[in-house]
């Protein structure tokens, strides 16, 4: 996770139905999933998991005449690593910070602050 790096949109895109579906994935699932609702072409699909490859976010294998890719980054550890830097850029590390814009800009509801109290309070048990 040292070495992850914060992918373009269009590949993170991929990965999302990467991660959403069972391993192996082959381009012909992000194509139907993704592909046709973005009106990408096959060759950009394929140029986008070679680069995720080369990034080293999929691993693939060639069966047949048809490559298969498998995750190699968890979905999880890629949104710690999205969220810490966020929270460093753009709110200098401070939750609070983080809270009250979203307060500010009425994107949280009472019942999204009742439930953050309750979990803040959890959290101190």
């Amino acid at each position: 996770m040292k070495n992850m790096k914060k992918l373009p949109d269009a590949e993170f895109e991929v990965m999302r139905v990467v991660w959403a579906n069972e391993p192996p994935i082959t381009t012909a699932i992000i194509m139907e999933q993704l592909g046709n609702k973005r009106k990408w072409k096959a060759p950009t699909v394929i140029s986008l998991m070679h680069r995720l490859v080369e990034r080293g976010f999929l691993r693939t294998e060639k069966e047949g005449k048809e490559r298969t890719y498998y995750p190699l980054i968890e979905k999880e550890d890629y949104l710690a690593l999205e969220t810490k830097n966020f929270m460093k850029q753009y709110h200098e590390n401070s939750f609070l910070s983080f809270v009250n814009t979203l307060y500010d800009e009425k994107q949280l509801s009472d019942k999204e602050l009742d439930d953050l109290l309750k979990w803040a309070k959890e959290r101190r048990e």
